[in-house]
């Protein structure tokens, strides 16, 4: 199987889960250090190159053409360790989702499913232009997706009355109690700013952001990659999800570690220093199916609404095997 490991130096472990591991190092390090076709979903969520502090040693502010040549580079080691069917999510700015959504359709071949609209709230004219009020989150298959599950939401209702917001043209009781199907347009994730809920002084992504993404895309078992590890909200989603998952942060690893340890999920940082991404990936493989074995919650299947609140974690089996010991 093909490898390909850069100059830049290998990503070294920092800790795990019973689902999943994170490394500290560059994200083109850990993907590069993956065989092709080994992980189902990919979501990424990289800095927007907008100037913010992200720490010491990471530039946000690059030139246009510096920051696009980047960007394709760890885009296609991405690309090349997705298995076929397997999902690439891509949440930035619209003005760099147009050139790579072009470039995952023209140069890698990749099957183009949505531009989701995630509204942008409490934000601010910027110059001569209009005011802006949505991320971008492009959605790729490499070929037909393997795996696609309907999701649905609950239906909107005013935070202080607690009365329907819509009147669906006097058609509310054709809806399904279900809740609405899941559309392409989501008005109810904008980015946690309020220092009193982040990890970082830089924004965090929603739980709920990753969480659908996972959801609609892989089935229990299956490998979440998350190349930017930010705030951790990929990976507690995936953990609590019973999906296995790999992440890297090149930058200060805490906040993830206090995010999942605030979520009682079980920590260990007693690992072989030395255990690389595919060598972990097959020991997962081996170890960890059972604890994916459990009844999947409606909201998971789209038989109930999601709603955004946190994952109340299965129960642990008996004798269920795990791929660490935690602390």
């Amino acid at each position: 199987m093909e490898l390909r490991h850069s100059m830049r130096g290998a990503v070294k472990p920092y800790l795990a889960t019973p689902h999943g591991i994170l490394f500290q190092g560059d994200c083109i390090d850990l993907l590069s250090g993956l065989e092709p076709a080994t992980v189902d979903t990919i979501f990424a969520d990289p800095p927007f190159n907008l100037g913010k502090s992200y720490g010491d040693d990471i530039n946000d502010s690059r030139p246009d053409r510096e920051y696009l040549d980047w960007t394709n580079e760890w885009v296609a080691e991405a690309i090349r360790v997705l298995k076929p069917g397997g999902a690439f999510f891509f949440y930035n700015i619209p003005r760099y989702c147009i050139p790579v959504g072009q470039d995952l359709t023209e140069r890698h071949g990749m099957q183009f499913r949505h531009w989701i609209a995630i509204m942008m709230k409490n934000t601010y004219p910027r110059g001569r232009g209009l005011y802006p009020a949505h991320y971008g989150l492009l959605y790729f298959t490499k070929g037909e997706p393997k795996t696609f599950t309907k999701l649905r939401a609950p239906i909107p209702t005013c935070r202080h009355c607690g009365q329907e917001i819509r009147d669906y043209g006097g058609h509310r009781d054709k809806l399904n109690p279900k809740g609405l199907n899941l559309t392409d347009f989501w008005e109810d994730t904008s980015p946690v700013r309020h220092r009193k809920f982040k990890k970082r002084p830089a924004n965090e992504l929603k739980p709920m952001i990753p969480e659908r993404c996972i959801l609609m895309s892989t089935a229990p078992h299956d490998l979440v990659v998350d190349p930017f590890g930010g705030g951790g909200s990929t990976y507690e989603v995936a953990e609590t999800r019973h999906r296995r998952w790999m992440g890297v942060e090149i930058g200060d690893c805490l906040p993830i570690q206090e995010r999942l340890d605030e979520a009682a999920i079980p920590l260990s940082k007693e690992i072989d220093k030395n255990l690389n991404p595919m060598e972990w990936v097959r020991l997962s493989e081996k170890l960890l199916h059972a604890a994916c074995a459990y009844e999947r919650p409606a909201d998971e299947i789209g038989d109930a609404p999601l709603d955004g609140r946190p994952t109340r974690r299965a129960p642990k089996r008996a004798n269920q095997p795990r791929l660490i010991e935690s602390d």
